[in-house]
């Protein structure tokens, strides 16, 4: 399966401050810019990847939605970026630091772009679990733009992660 149309793809997470109120005031936040249902995943707890020593747990979940008529990716990535500020987040310091919230747009429908402000999909989507697991979730026949396998077939050849688990 495809995404539709436009449909975009957002990935959430956080490891500073409350993580869980984070990602659950960003998913309410991003249903304001969805034309229809926003289709959220469980939130899910992964441990940092490519991150400094030390850095605490993340908490992640995916967006899948329709964004609003006229919307583009590139007027959506800053909408994300802008609301990544809004929610407390400070310019990189360091590469992949601890974060109050993250988002990024993983997917819109079967764009490809490759801009120095964007690319799509997401480079490294595809080999991400804290990415696949909650996006599985919500359309498990999923196949990104560039992929020859489903989100779920592409998760299923992932090594295991021992701190990842469904949040309740």
């Amino acid at each position: 399966m495809k995404t539709a149309g436009g449909e975009a793809v957002v990935a959430l997470g956080s490891n500073l401050g409350d993580p869980v109120a984070q990602v659950q005031a960003a998913l309410a936040w991003l249903g304001s810019l969805a034309e229809g249902p926003l289709h959220r995943s469980s939130l899910w707890q992964s441990t940092p990847v490519d991150c400094p020593p030390g850095s605490p747990l993340f908490v992640n979940a995916v967006a899948l939605f329709n964004p609003l008529p006229g919307e583009t990716p590139e007027s959506l990535l800053a909408k994300l970026q802008a609301a990544e500020r809004e929610f407390g987040r400070l310019p990189k310091k360091v590469l992949n630091e601890s974060r109050l919230l993250d988002l990024d747009l993983i997917a819109w429908g079967d764009e490809r772009r490759e801009s120095a402000a964007l690319v799509l999909p997401h480079p490294r989507a595809h080999r991400r679990r804290f990415v696949l697991e909650p996006l599985t979730e919500l359309a498990p026949g999923l196949m990104l733009p560039g992929q020859s396998r489903t989100v779920r077939e592409l998760l299923a050849g992932l090594p295991p992660d021992p701190d990842f688990r469904r949040l309740a």
